[in-house]
């Protein structure tokens, strides 16, 4: 904080400030577009897919804590699109990574388990408590592999109840590596949507990171939009109520108006005090209420004590 600048900093300053007053300042770039990323999808559906993400998370905390008899807490991290390539960039080496057939659809998904979080979760299984302070980085064996079956087993389970709200996917294992960039199952500049998943036991932190085709859930398009419009017609007594209780509150505008014909400008400019203007409006005829602007009530102008006030027909 006492650091003084250089006299070639305080001239760069002043740089920019004469660049801005000036507007001489250099243009924006324009984003490249890439051509090869045409599988990208609505922001409104990665947005489903974070909702749907966020249930499949908190059922998955309840199942692990029981399957482990201890407590852990699983939270979404985030939602995003990238590319093959930079989703496995972006993973531990060694690790434990899996590909995961989707019958009845085409192609595979990739499910990933830090070592920060499998090393823990292997001790808790062999009967340890899984707070050993100590941060292994080496690669699984095939015996903690065959421990790994029932965690994998549950994981797969609950993600397929989650998207069962959507659609019906059989996730199954059908490869694991040590190395991310051994498993090659799509081209590297394939966009995918990237969930990552923090995992917390005890001091034990770690990352679950899960990768689908971004194509295939383009292909699920009209089944989200289904999905939403059945869950929003089957809304329970409960939840109306709740909503109710939110808008009981809430304050509307009631608008009440006498409509009448057309009048010329002139004839308008040329009203003075004491004109009578007509409405070709019979008296009999019902008066239309709106609530926001929206027709909502027909009725009548009455008189209640010294206000006027609008009757319901």
């Amino acid at each position: 904080m006492n650091r003084q600048l250089s006299q070639q900093e305080i001239d760069a300053v002043f740089e920019n400030l004469e660049d801005r007053k000036s507007g001489t300042s250099a243009p924006k770039k324009g984003v490249r577009f890439d051509f090869r990323r045409l599988d990208r999808i609505a922001k409104s559906q990665l947005r489903a897919i974070h909702l749907l993400h966020d249930n499949f998370v908190r059922n998955l905390g309840s199942s692990l804590s029981a399957y482990l008899r201890s407590y852990l807490t699983v939270n979404l991290v985030s939602v995003e699109q990238l590319s093959y390539a930079e989703f496995l960039e972006g993973l531990p080496s060694p690790t434990c990574i899996t590909s995961l057939s989707l019958h009845p659809y085409e192609g595979n998904a990739v499910l990933e388990l830090n070592p920060s979080i499998i090393f823990p979760v292997l001790e808790m299984l062999l009967g340890g408590n899984g707070k050993s302070p100590a941060v292994m980085q080496r690669e699984i064996t095939e015996i903690e592999q065959n421990l790994l079956d029932g965690l994998f087993r549950i994981i797969l389970h609950d993600l397929a109840e989650a998207w069962k709200g959507v659609t019906a996917i059989d996730f199954k294992i059908e490869s694991m590596e040590k190395e991310p960039q051994l498993l090659q199952i799509l081209a590297p500049n394939e966009a995918v949507v990237a969930v990552g998943v923090e995992m917390r036991t005890g001091d034990s932190t770690g990352m679950m990171n899960m990768a689908m085709p971004a194509i295939i859930i383009k292909m699920m398009r009209q089944k989200f939009e289904q999905q939403w419009s059945v869950r929003k017609a089957e809304s329970s007594e409960s939840e109306q109520e709740r909503m109710l209780r939110v808008l009981s509150n809430a304050t509307v505008e009631l608008d009440t108006r006498l409509e009448g014909t057309a009048l010329s400008v002139e004839d308008f400019l040329g009203i003075q005090g004491g004109d009578l203007l007509t409405f070709d409006h019979p008296l009999e005829r019902s008066l239309h209420c709106s609530v926001n602007g929206k027709l909502k009530f027909k009725g009548q102008i009455v008189r209640l004590g010294n206000k006027k006030a609008f009757c319901i027909d």
